[in-house]
């Protein structure tokens, strides 16, 4: 499935709404005191995703694409990185499931400029995910995991690269040899989900040197969560030697927040979910850059042909 993150019409309607007079009708009747409004810059941002100057591919590889606003979020933070550069941004749905019996992966991705593995819950679909991821890494095609997405990640870093062939997270396989993503220590007992999971705001300590260091500029910054497994710290040591780097700790409890490969074009995984910053004038880092490296590859690919 592909459809067009398409939020044209969508960024234009307060514009249309103003013009009607609808923000001194809400200014008046709130009894508000206003100083005028400028609404230049999101007039900037609606002709930029109206009227891009290119456009890029990215896949979503997810579990419940059929219902595309699961992944609403991370497709207006997408949008968002089109506007920071100047570019539009078309997606391509593709099922997780799909992949898992197929011996041709590289017809899904043939035509994108980036893949993306979102969030979920449940062993369905895992195993496409981890296709998915192989074939970015493997390709050098820009990558970004998000939650679920990057212990996948870890999983097939671990089972393609470091020879733990039945890695698995404990979430999927109870009696994987190589739990290299289990429970939170306090989640061992719990049954219920929702709020008590780990949830909200923590910050990350980010690495020197690292992909993630280069694009927040920041020594530790603060980012939302939702889940409730994480990076086995048991296997941390053996996934650094074999070159994945963990560029972001939460240090209070020393887990793991963000991965990435250092000799990749753009390979980042995080635990964290950075859509849920992201605004459409201000661009979360991670997607802004994510998209920068997908038109840097698109670019290569023209110039190919």
């Amino acid at each position: 499935m592909i459809g067009l993150v398409d939020a044209s019409s969508i960024y234009e309607v307060p514009l249309s709404l103003d013009s009607e007079g609808l923000g001194d009708f809400v200014i008046n009747h709130l009894k508000l005191k206003s100083k005028g409004r400028d609404l230049k810059e999101w007039r900037e941002i609606a002709e930029s995703i109206k009227n891009p100057e290119k456009k890029i591919k990215i896949a979503m590889v997810g579990k419940y694409v059929q219902l595309q606003d699961a992944y609403i979020s991370i497709a207006e933070a997408l949008n968002h990185g089109g506007v920071a550069n100047t570019c539009g941004v078309e997606m391509k749905w593709v099922l997780s499931d799909d992949l898992e019996n197929s011996d041709d992966i590289e017809a899904f991705f043939r035509d994108v400029q980036g893949i993306i593995i979102p969030g979920g819950f449940g062993p369905r679909g895992i195993e496409g995910k981890i296709k998915a991821i192989q074939h970015a890494r493997e390709k050098g095609i820009p990558l970004l995991g998000l939650c679920l997405g990057m212990q996948c990640a870890v999983i097939e870093f671990a089972r393609n690269v470091c020879g733990m062939k039945k890695a698995n997270s404990s979430e999927f396989d109870i009696k994987t040899p190589y739990p290299v993503i289990d429970l939170l220590p306090g989640q061992i007992g719990v049954k219920e989900k929702g709020g008590t999971m780990r949830l909200g705001s923590y910050p990350c300590s980010v690495k020197k040197g690292t992909k993630l260091h280069e694009i927040y500029k920041k020594d530790l910054v603060d980012e939302r969560h939702r889940h409730r497994y994480e990076v086995n710290n048991k296997f941390r040591k053996k996934l650094e030697e074999k070159g994945l780097v963990m560029s972001g700790i939460y240090k209070d409890a020393d887990l793991v927040e963000v991965v990435e490969i250092k000799d990749h074009p753009w390979f980042m995984a995080t635990q964290f979910h950075p859509e849920f910053k992201s605004r459409p004038n201000r661009c979360h880092p991670i997607f802004c850059d994510f998209v920068r490296a997908a038109t840097q590859r698109l670019e290569e690919q023209e110039e190919l042909f």
